[in-house]
């Protein structure tokens, strides 16, 4: 599992700063998670291809999330892009999209499928044979979603010790892996836990951005390999997560404590900030295993 961080500065994008973007790569698949404004240049600087992008998640429709949605569409016409792209995002934004492609008379040549979100629980939004997403409820001004991505537990591993002293044939590898016990090559019935080996725990990874402190979103995030929970503020500043609904470091630290994730990255830091040293600090006072995110960032799991 890998992260790419494209930008995870909130508000107004800066000479240095990126608003909200990032690139999940996660059993084959690479998942773009909201879309602020310069995100495209951010795939190009951090080597992302534009073909592998199938699928885009978008939390709410503030314009540091989603107002580089219309220029990625675009180039991707421009590439001549020919594969579907499936946009997971509240309810209004393909209306926004409809229309600024109509006004333009700019419609895509590949199909773009819009999957609205609209409930206030927690739902599975996609699914395969190895990754789910579900949505995460988030309390911001707007209607917002995180996003929970999960792994499904994978094949069992072969011990090829053990399997070539119980003298399988391989054309039975396959069924191993996926658990069942095969002949050998006298016909004796073999045990799969004597062959193979536990497939690796499968990981996870929780979005939250941006959202007032919530624990709601505790049982739906608990355990979670990484949690990403915005940092927008510092505890001296806490009285603006009342209006803004936004939250403090601390507040984030308190959530994975209380969630016992595995690691918590920040982010979404205000723009009032000279630096990102006492976001980590203070989240620290809470929770022990903290990373700071930073534009063009990679994290591997």
């Amino acid at each position: 599992m890998k992260l790419t961080i494209l930008g995870c500065y909130s508000a107004t994008p800066q000479v240095n700063t990126n608003p909200t973007a990032q690139i999940l790569e996660i059993k084959n698949h690479t998942f773009l998670i909201d879309c602020g404004e310069g995100t495209q240049v951010e795939l190009r600087r951090n080597k992302v291809k534009f073909s592998r992008v199938r699928h885009i998640f978008i939390s709410h429709l503030h314009g540091d999330h989603c107002f580089g949605l219309a220029g990625l569409i675009s180039t991707f016409n421009l590439l001549t892009r020919e594969a579907d792209l499936h946009i997971y995002a509240p309810k209004g934004l393909k209306e926004v999209i409809i229309m600024q492609m109509k006004l333009s008379k700019s419609w895509t040549n590949y199909q773009l499928i819009f999957h609205e979100l609209t409930s206030t629980s927690s739902e599975l939004i996609y699914e395969d044979d190895k990754v789910e997403v579900y949505t995460i409820p988030l309390d911001h001004r707007i209607y917002t979603n995180g996003f929970l991505f999960k792994e499904k537990l994978g094949e069992r591993k072969l011990d090829m010790n053990a399997v070539l002293n119980a003298d399988i044939d391989m054309a039975y590898y396959r069924k191993l892996k996926q658990g069942a016990n095969v002949p050998d090559n006298k016909g004796n019935i073999i045990d799969n836990l004597m062959v193979t080996k536990a497939p690796n725990p499968p990981k996870s990874y929780a979005f939250c951005s941006d959202t007032a402190y919530n624990e709601s979103i505790i049982p739906i995030i608990e355990k979670v390999t990484v949690l990403y929970h915005e940092s927008t503020f510092l505890e001296k500043n806490k009285s603006l997560t009342i209006s803004t609904k936004h939250s403090t470091a601390q507040e984030a630290a308190t959530i994975a404590k209380k969630a016992n994730v595995g690691t918590l990255i920040l982010g979404h830091y205000s723009t009032r900030y000279d630096g990102l040293s006492e976001f980590k600090v203070e989240a620290e006072k809470v929770f022990a295993n903290v990373e700071l995110a930073r534009d063009g960032k990679t994290f591997e799991f």
